[in-house]
């Protein structure tokens, strides 16, 4: 497929620059069957699961990946953590005006330090002095089209409220929407919840830049299935249950093992899959996600899940009706 049949043109004023209060954001409904649109607010979820679905969340939590400092030459530089080899040791993006070299030494607040070991294409192995401040000297990494500097508010409103293995350098947005009280009312309808684990990566973010999707190189993220949970979803999805994936991650979490194992199954992992237009999904029936950018994998997986031209017709709809988009917008519900 050509790259710019996932095109679309978004106003900059609909990008969403903050929260509104948890469960208050928009729901644009898409009927698959009927090919029509609903609007609704996200507090009335519930009204669209039952006691023969059950929902799938990621409880990644986003740590404190974004560290702003000096190199060695007086230069600035801005350090995104993104995998843990040990507590000190850590696979990082390196942004400054020049390229740091193995050997620099970069210099953080509160007496943190670190050597860059090595680079290995556009990642840097970077050690660390004191791991225990990490925490204290790294941000919260908003995307970048967010634009402004974290502020008290990301502290809680970029995380979920079930949020728990730390891992992810942006958060499974689509799970931003749930408050205790909405989780609540969706279990006393008969609905079970599980909780499966995907660390979000940086490439979550990187735009298809090939003519041809199918060109393109999806980027690699780890993975965690509990016994519990793989248990759970196989004995739904034996009864007939319909399985609803709140976000992409939990999606490519799931049909990943789908193709893999024919079969949901415990364990740890990666998974690189890349869904797009022609995928058949074997395990997902419903998906809840966010609005996504233009030419992102993300967008090409809802299109494959919901129908390329039903989901850009919605995309239009929801320009048109001034929905907010990306991390801090509205949700839509594909079933």
């Amino acid at each position: 497929m050509n790259i710019e049949q996932f095109d679309y043109h978004l106003p900059k004023e609909l990008i969403a620059q903050y929260p509104v209060d948890r469960g208050k954001e928009r729901l644009l409904a898409v009927d698959r069957v009927s090919g029509t649109l609903h609007h609704k607010q996200f507090d009335n979820i519930s009204e669209y699961l039952s006691s023969d679905d059950i929902l799938v969340l990621n409880d990644t939590k986003v740590i404190y990946a974004r560290l702003l400092g000096t190199k060695s030459t007086g230069g600035r530089v801005e350090v995104l953590l993104i995998k843990s080899r040990s507590p000190e040791r850590w696979y990082c993006l390196i942004k400054a005006s020049k390229s740091p070299r193995p050997g620099m030494e970069l210099f953080f607040d509160k007496g943190l330090s670190a050597v860059v070991i090595d680079r290995i294409d556009d990642r840097y192995e970077v050690v660390f002095s004191d791991p225990a401040l990490l925490d204290d000297v790294g941000r919260i990494p908003l995307p970048p089209y967010i634009d402004r500097e974290v502020e008290d508010i990301d502290e809680t409103s970029y995380q979920t409220v079930y949020a728990q293995a730390e891992g992810s350098v942006a958060a499974p947005t689509a799970g931003l929407h749930f408050t205790p009280e909405v989780l609540e009312r969706i279990q006393s309808n008969g609905t079970q919840l599980v909780y499966i684990t995907l660390h979000v990566g940086p490439g979550t973010f990187v735009p298809v830049r090939t003519q041809r999707i199918e060109d393109h190189a999806m980027h690699s993220e780890d993975f965690t299935v509990s016994q519990d949970a793989a248990g759970a979803i196989r004995r739904a999805m034996e009864k007939g249950k319909r399985i609803v994936a709140v976000g992409t991650t939990t999606s490519r979490v799931l049909e990943n093992l789908m193709v893999q194992h024919g079969e949901i199954v415990s364990g740890t992992g990666a998974t690189n899959i890349f869904i797009y237009q022609g995928f058949t999904f074997r395990c997902v029936g419903a998906l809840l996600t966010n609005f996504h950018l233009p030419r992102s994998t993300l967008l090409m997986l809802v299109t494959a899940f919901g129908g390329h031209d039903l989901i850009m017709d919605a995309y239009q709809e929801a320009v048109e009706r001034e929905y907010r988009f990306f991390s801090y917008g509205d949700a839509m519900f594909i079933f």
